[in-house]
């Protein structure tokens, strides 16, 4: 297997290697490399590793998203995402192209067709979708990072089921081309890591500098949404946000009313919307191959065909009062929340259990994407049996960089 200190820059591939073969674990990997594309010069990222989520184009390389069928009947594209370029050229090479779950509609990170990823952080439960296989990658120690997107939580929740940093960036603040839609109202790229600085090294690359912003003056806390957690998820996300400010590391909290009726609102145009623009964006393909996707992926893209020009126009007015309420809450300051309900469901938990945990996590992380805002967990949390999960630092949209010095702080507390 390669992994992120295998090489050094500047070393020649030996060429990828498909998964019907080659020893390396195929529930993360559709193609791996020695490595699959090297860095192009030395720069700030000379020797990062890095897992490319498999909606991302690579030269030379098809998009599979997670989708046998889809795959079959994709080219190699001639040239990267632009976000890719961008790694290359900071010095960084890409160990492989990673999985995901189909077309990135879940959070679980299993898929029907090439299995669930590990979780080494909590074995025997779900690895998180749907950047599955650049967390476990990255979790595994096979890449220094996992470039992937964030929707609806797809970078937050593998983040926080398997104790990572993940950053979901502000809306629009990297370029999208070359990265197969899903909602392209709120897709964002983003990445997991091991820790904040190598996460903060990836930010100087691809994200304009935020130096002229001034930092967050307070912690804004939500009790409705830390009511949405696990009993046990709650103590512990508020003892360690306590903990955070009364140490300097964070700025004096406030608690603010956010009923709960409201966010029932928020929620429901956040998933009408994507909802709609994901049949917009992948509804004829599907129409045209039944089959082709796993029963809880297929049941999702089902009620997504049934939305209606007019129920998604409403839900796109309840969004956009939803982003300028939540904005004007970001104003100056930082939220703070869990970034999932509770830990990593068993990999053998009912259809019902996981959908439960997906319905209340999205009910967190959908205020993020409804906002355009930057969003980063972190591995601070663990549940009463020891698995982790993550809290979840918000900022103002444009505010990347200065919530990664904020992290960093936070890491760094004893």
């Amino acid at each position: 297997m390669v992994t992120s200190g295998s090489r050094t820059s500047g070393s020649r591939t030996s060429g990828p290697k498909e998964s019907t073969a080659g020893p390396f674990d195929t529930t993360v990997w559709r193609v791996v490399g020695d490595p699959l594309m090297a860095d192009r010069k030395p720069g700030p990222l000379d020797g990062t590793g890095i897992a490319v989520k498999d909606l991302f184009a690579v030269a030379g390389q098809p998009i599979g998203a997670g989708v046998p069928a889809w795959l079959a009947e994709q080219r190699p594209h001639a040239r990267s995402a632009s976000a890719v370029s961008a790694l290359l050229d900071a010095g960084a090479h890409l160990v492989g192209i990673a999985r995901t779950d189909e077309f990135a509609y879940s959070l679980a990170g299993t898929n029907a067709h090439y299995g669930t990823p590990p979780n080494p952080a909590a074995p025997g439960r779900v690895s998180g979708g749907s950047s599955n296989g650049p967390a476990s990658a990255v979790a595994l120690g096979q890449a220094a990072a996992g470039l992937g997107t964030d929707t609806g939580g797809s970078i937050r929740v593998p983040a926080s089921y398997q104790g990572l940093v993940g950053l979901r960036t502000t809306h629009g603040a990297i370029a999208t081309d070359g990265v197969l839609p899903l909602a392209p109202s709120f897709d964002t790229v983003g990445w997991l890591t091991r820790d904040v600085r190598t996460s903060a090294a990836i930010a100087r690359v691809l994200i304009a500098a935020d130096d002229d912003v001034a930092p967050p003056h307070r912690t804004v806390r939500l009790p409705s949404v830390e009511s949405l957690a696990s009993a046990d998820v709650r103590d512990a996300f508020s003892a360690t946000v306590e903990k955070l400010t009364a140490a300097g590391k964070l700025p004096p909290a406030e608690a603010l009313e956010l009923p709960l009726d409201l966010l029932e609102r928020w929620v429901t145009a956040f998933r009408t919307v994507q909802a709609w623009e994901a049949w917009q964006v992948h509804g004829p393909w599907i129409a045209a191959h039944p089959g082709a996707l796993g029963a809880d992926v297929a049941a999702r893209f089902a009620q997504a065909s049934e939305v209606g020009e007019e129920q998604a126009a409403a839900a796109r007015e309840a969004a956009a009062e939803a982003r300028e309420r939540i904005r004007g809450r970001l104003s100056g300051s930082v939220l703070v929340i869990p970034s999932a309900s509770g830990p990593a469901p068993a990999r053998d938990a009912s259809e019902e259990q996981m959908g439960a945990a997906r319905d209340t996590t999205l009910r967190m992380t959908c205020l993020a994407g409804l906002a355009g805002a930057p969003a980063l967990s972190l591995p601070l949390l663990r549940s009463a049996d020891g698995a982790p999960v993550g809290l979840c630092l918000i900022g103002a949209p444009g505010t990347d960089h200065g919530l990664l010095t904020l992290a960093a702080g936070a890491e760094s507390s004893p």
